[in-house]
């Protein structure tokens, strides 16, 4: 039997305010993908993520810029390299568009 989907399902989620610090090109992901070692403050530190999202961003755009993601999913193994957090965006033409706040916002605020 389905679940029924509330708001108490949606409050479950952790998604935070973060700033991509590193990008790395990532050859053994299935998809074309990047490596990213996302910040999320001092209590959360760097979590690692990998995105397909090489159709719309460079490595030089993505490094700097804020990102929306779900920090408590369980970690998900893709070849190599642990992915600890789900970085949000949306599928439009062409590729993936992160989702990103558009006002000043500090590491970690929570979504909600």
């Amino acid at each position: 039997m389905k679940e029924k989907t509330t708001f108490a399902t949606f409050e479950k989620l952790d998604i935070r305010v973060g700033i991509i610090k590193k990008v790395k090109s990532f050859p053994k992901a299935k998809k074309p993908a990047y490596k990213l070692w996302v910040d999320f403050g001092e209590k959360i530190g760097i979590k690692k993520s990998s995105a397909q999202i090489t159709e719309k961003y460079t490595k030089d755009e993505l490094e700097g810029k804020k990102v929306i993601a779900v920090i408590n999913f369980p970690p998900l193994q893709i070849a190599e390299f642990k992915s600890e957090v789900l970085v949000l965006g949306i599928y439009a033409n062409g590729g993936v568009v992160l989702l990103s706040p558009d006002k000043d916002t500090r590491l970690g605020d929570k979504i909600g």
